[in-house]
């Protein structure tokens, strides 16, 4: 039997491994552990639930106004002893967090194999996402297995010199969770005489001037278009809360709500018109259903939903976001175009491939 340890401790990061986690514990060649690191506890507690994952431990790293470095270096000091008490051959991490990185680090400190999901995602520019590129680019070296979900994703790393035998292009696990969640949910009929647009915005680079940008932008669409309904779940994060409320506070047919369960938030996926959103994982799943993504940031790391038409770049300007918005609600055939579903990110199957691999070692 091998023991695989799971290190993870967002919203996000818990997502995308359920599934994997879920198709490693039905084969019993896999002894499977989950240690959170304690991020995001409320959201990461309800895709715990919804996914029936109980953690068998708890690192409990984050402080209050917590800077990077400190977090990595709580990770980096409470996760050796962690991996002495379970003995793990392997572990495993998900995407470009602080903590997958700094866990990923530790493990390889430790002599142990470190498995990356969603490996080789790269923008260009390593401040943009900020940090999430430099973790993403820094996994890649001391990561023994590299879990591609694209084609391109893994030609990203064997430019960067990863060994070809390593880089196993899998699927994006997160249209495995998307697919399992979808088949749960009972079926929901948009309302015809309102159409949704679904916000989400929390990255640091959007702190500050970029974030009101956004706020402004929204403003003037729900002003401009009576038959808008503009949806917000705001980030606990007062960085984001702060403007967001101040900004659209108030402003007719603009719902701000506190961030929702992730059932919830695809059911709300589904009946949009379209999605304004920095989220990485956004990005991936409205391909999949067919809903036209606007990308509120200067660059993605998933080109591969901008070439397949479904995803277009518009950066934060208020002019740009309100002329790409309106160029949707108005033009029928480019919103048609956009939404189409695509399977550029897999077809629901990520997980069963990864737990074959890691089953031949």
């Amino acid at each position: 039997m091998s023991t695989v340890l799971f290190v993870f401790g967002t919203r996000p990061e818990a997502i995308k491994l359920a599934p994997l986690i879920e198709e490693l514990r039905r084969d019993s060649f896999f002894n499977v552990r989950v240690c959170v690191t304690g991020q995001h506890r409320e959201m990461l507690a309800q895709v715990l639930e919804l996914f029936a994952i109980v953690p068998d431990v708890d690192l409990d790293v984050m402080q209050p106004k917590q800077e990077l470095s400190s977090l990595a270096a709580a990770v980096l000091e409470k996760l050796p002893d962690v991996l002495r008490q379970f003995g793990p051959s392997l572990v495993v991490v998900q995407g470009d967090t602080t903590s997958a990185f700094a866990a990923g680090l530790a493990t390889f400190y430790g002599g142990i194999d470190v498995a990356h999901v969603e490996a080789g995602l790269r923008s260009g520019d390593v401040s943009a996402p900020w940090p999430e590129e430099a973790n993403r680019r820094l996994l890649s070296v001391v990561a023994r297995y590299h879990f591609a979900p694209t084609e391109e994703a893994r030609a990203n790393l064997l430019r960067e010199g990863v060994d070809p035998a390593r880089v196993h292009v899998t699927g994006n696990t997160v249209i495995d969770a998307l697919h399992a969640t979808v088949a749960r949910m009972p079926a929901e009929e948009a309302d015809p005489s309102r159409r949704l647009i679904l916000v989400t915005g929390h990255r640091r680079e959007s702190f500050g001037a970029p974030i009101e940008e956004i706020c402004h932008a929204l403003a003037t669409i729900a002003r401009e278009h009576e038959d808008v309904e503009i949806v917000y779940p705001v980030h606990l994060n007062p960085q984001v809360r702060e403007p967001v409320l101040r900004i659209l506070g108030g402003i007719d047919r603009v719902r701000l709500i506190d961030p929702v369960d992730y059932v919830t938030f695809v059911q709300l996926m589904t009946r949009s018109y379209c999605i304004l959103t920095d989220s990485g994982g956004v990005q991936e799943e409205a391909p999949t259903l067919g809903i036209p993504v606007l990308v509120l940031r200067d660059t993605t790391e998933r080109p591969e939903a901008v070439r397949a038409g479904n995803a277009r770049v518009v950066g934060t300007s208020r002019t740009a976001i309100v002329a790409e918005v309106t160029r949707l609600l108005t033009d029928r055939e480019h919103h048609a175009s956009m939404s189409k579903s695509s399977t550029v990110f897999g077809d629901g199957r990520a997980a069963a491939r990864i737990a074959a691999i890691l089953r031949e070692g």
